[in-house]
């Protein structure tokens, strides 16, 4: 194979506003700025990592600049502003990163530099990210130019860690909060992504990879990666399971189905089964939570939209709701509740586990005392 591979997250990075995933209500707005000829000339996109803040950052500057902007408010590519932008050889949008470029000597270059008036196109742009990483005398530094931009200039500040901005900062910029991405929206575009790679994927992988991933869409897309390299362009359910680590879903159904039984003994079996495999007891009992509170979810179909698998899953979930009553089910999770707040201070963690597992069997039988 004579080409580079590159990794998904930069092969795929989105070049337009409409490209960018889950942040509508950032980017319409960003649009609508640039249609009215209103734009601030200080901006902070805060968030988690691996949402499309930088990304963003890049996609404004690059639509700033644009000679000949679409009707949609997107950049053009063929100007010769995106051209040179595309070639990471446009003079007019800088990048800082802030963490390694702290100083206030770092800052006073850039003031330096913002005083020249672009050669070509209306606007400089100045992208800072991890801006919360500047030292204090380098964001008073800055604040002068913050105050007083000369026309052409406009900031872009990026951060994770809003909280630590001082306000001086803040009350200068136009905020813009950037969500998690939603795991469905994270499961569709690694969709459309593996179609472009000619990999076939199991739905129920795809949403798999997506909640591993906890928001980010970097992460995701770096998990993506690790799976067609361990698993090759046909990438099943179980391929995802045994890369990640994680724990199958099939085995909370099953142990919700033996307390169902009330089997105390097959459930500490399955339970040894599952530590033999090298799983923590603590991730354990923070997944069959959050198994009982799907089930609780699918009680009510107004509901069972909030569940965030994939169709099969969805499924079993109503299936097993069905066979669960709401009352234990609420009775189960707090006695899961008990055990995550006093796992850390167990001196015998997998006791308690055990305990949980026995109470939660034995809960029927509780109610049905409490009741008669």
């Amino acid at each position: 194979m004579s080409e580079d591979f590159i990794v998904s997250a930069r092969k795929y990075r989105p070049q337009t506003f409409d490209t960018v995933v889950g942040q509508k209500s950032v980017t319409s707005t960003l649009r609508n700025a640039i249609k009215n000829n209103q734009l601030a000339q200080a901006f902070l996109f805060c968030g988690p990592r691996g949402v499309g803040k930088t990304t963003t950052a890049r996609i404004l500057a690059k639509t700033i600049n644009c000679t000949n902007r679409s009707e949609a408010i997107e950049a053009c590519d063929q100007c010769e502003s995106c051209k040179s932008f595309n070639e990471g050889a446009s003079l007019n949008v800088y990048e800082l990163d802030a963490a390694s470029n702290n100083s206030v000597e770092d800052i006073r270059t850039l003031i330096e530099q913002v005083r020249i008036a672009p050669q070509l196109g209306t606007h400089k742009v100045y992208i800072i990210d991890e801006v919360h990483m500047l030292s204090n005398n380098a964001f008073n530094a800055f604040l002068k130019t913050l105050e007083e931009p000369p026309k052409h200039a406009i900031f872009i500040l990026a951060t994770t860690e809003k909280h630590k901005i001082i306000p001086t900062i803040l009350s200068r910029c136009q905020i813009f909060d950037f969500n998690r991405i939603k795991i469905k929206d994270m499961a569709d575009y690694l969709s459309s992504i593996a179609v472009k790679e000619a990999v076939t994927i199991d739905p129920e992988a795809l949403f798999l990879i997506a909640q591993k991933a906890d928001g980010a869409l970097r992460d995701a897309l770096s998990i993506f990666d690790q799976i067609v390299t361990f698993a090759g362009n046909n990438i099943t359910y179980q391929n995802v399971v045994e890369n990640l680590n994680v724990l199958d879903y099939d085995y909370y159904f099953r142990i919700v189905d033996l307390a169902q039984k009330e089997d105390i003994t097959s459930t500490l079996l399955l339970f040894n089964e599952i530590m033999e495999k090298g799983f923590d007891g603590h991730n354990f009992i923070i997944g069959l939570s959050n198994h009982y509170r799907n089930l609780l979810v699918c009680k009510d179909i107004r509901t069972a939209s909030l569940l965030e698998v994939g169709e099969a899953t969805e499924n079993k979930y109503i299936q097993q709701a069905k066979e669960v009553e709401s009352h234990v089910i609420l009775r189960s999770l707090a006695v899961l509740s008990k055990a995550d707040v006093e796992f850390k201070q167990a001196k015998n963690q997998r006791l308690l586990v055990e305990i949980t597992l026995m109470q939660l069997c034995s809960l029927k039988q509780e109610l049905e005392k409490k009741n008669g």
